[in-house]
């Protein structure tokens, strides 16, 4: 049975790391998949490890803008998809124009889903963008013959809006790169830090409205002026609003930069040496679907600083200290029942380590292919009927 992807929303990010890691761990022929032709742009093609069963198949309208990339979707891909004979399709970027079945999608994004968060952009384009996203990925969901979510979380939270999906459903989380595994390291006590070799904590994920790293900085200057010896280091890209909101935080609480510092965005390959040279982690994030970079942080042997908001309680379960992401009082006292117990930090970052044999590629990807069959396999028998 052939297996056809369309990755023409597939473009970076979460989105781009899922799809390589999950083509570069499959073993489609197990499942009963002899062969996968995948459709996308120049950029996420080169990304993919060649294989003897995979297709590569280059459509030069994904490399434009949205308008392109949706009429492609809707007028050539069902098209190509049965001239491939393909037995399903499967569509991991979340949104999918319909045409062909069996179909299985994926639910990516939990901004259009989450009003509260989207109202955090106010009259904007990109609130536009979550709106239509709302309605094409609903519409989406409805029609589909699978669909996979990421978390529990995430399952409820949309099925809220669309109500219940006439397809099968699957929750299957992501996994790790091996690279980021560091087993946890012995934890020191207060005095072993100084102004001058401060606790370092570190967050990494992009400026964005409802990252609240604002409110993370205003907590770390707190306990700064309290006398203990922290500092905080910011890596990510940014949308460009909430970095101007970040940067009028900074100017007024330290304006040297001297106790938080923005580094700016930082290329994925090197992300795991930023997690080795730091102390712990904080996650202040109050809408995600399944947060790659907490899994990091849990993989990296670190203590965490976590929000209480979304699927994080889900993921990181007992293995951290929560906080309310938009409390920056709730935020201090989290750090500082971190920064003033080793014993705390040495229990809470081997429970996040040992949480973490939970999440591999080998097993996303055998989950994700079995559904796969599985919906494909339902699919024939009704039509045989």
């Amino acid at each position: 049975m052939m297996l056809g992807i369309d990755a023409s929303n597939i473009r970076g990010g979460g989105g781009a790391t899922h799809l390589i890691e999950l083509l570069r761990s499959a073993e489609p022929a197990v499942h009963g998949f002899s062969q996968v032709i995948i459709w996308g742009g120049e950029k996420t093609l080169s990304q993919i490890e060649a294989r003897a069963w995979l297709v590569k198949s280059y459509q030069p309208l994904l490399d434009r803008k949205l308008p392109y990339r949706a009429f492609w979707q809707r007028s050539r891909l069902p098209a190509l998809a049965r001239r491939a004979a393909c037995g399903l399709l499967y569509v991991p970027g979340g949104a999918s124009a319909g045409g062909f079945r069996p179909m299985v999608t994926m639910s990516r994004n939990m901004l259009p889903f989450e009003w509260r968060e989207m109202t955090r952009y106010r009259l904007s384009w990109l609130t536009v963008k979550y709106w239509l996203l709302r309605f094409t990925q609903t519409a989406g969901f409805r029609k589909a013959d699978g669909v996979i979510f990421l978390t529990r979380f995430a399952q409820d939270a949309v099925t809220e809006v669309t109500g219940l999906l006439r397809g099968k459903v699957a929750i299957v989380p992501h996994g790790i790169d091996n690279r980021f595994m560091c087993a946890p390291r012995s934890q020191q006590a207060l005095g072993h830090y100084s102004a001058d070799n401060p606790f370092r904590f570190l967050y990494v994920s992009i400026i964005d409205v409802y990252k609240h790293q604002w409110n993370v900085a205003e907590a770390v200057a707190q306990l700064r002026a309290e006398g203990i010896p922290v500092a905080l280091d910011l890596v990510g890209p940014a949308y460009l609003p909430a970095l101007g909101r970040l940067r009028k935080v900074l100017r007024r609480i330290d304006p040297e930069q001297s106790t938080v510092r923005y580094r700016g965005a930082v290329g994925y390959s090197g992300l795991h040496r930023l997690y080795r040279a730091t102390d712990a982690c904080v996650f202040a994030s109050s809408c995600e679907n399944m947060p790659n970079i907490l899994l990091e942080a849990m993989a990296s042997g670190l203590p965490i600083a976590c929000s209480d908001r979304g699927p994080m309680p889900e993921v990181l379960g007992d293995a951290g200290i929560y906080f309310d992401p938009e409390d920056v009082r709730s935020i201090t006292l989290a750090i500082r029942q971190l920064i003033l117990s080793p014993e705390l930090r040495a229990e809470k970052a081997q429970a996040a380590f040992e949480r973490m044999s939970g999440y591999s590629w080998r097993r996303c990807a055998d989950e994700t292919f079995g559904f796969l069959a599985e919906v494909a396999g339902v699919y024939r028998k009704a039509s045989s009927e």
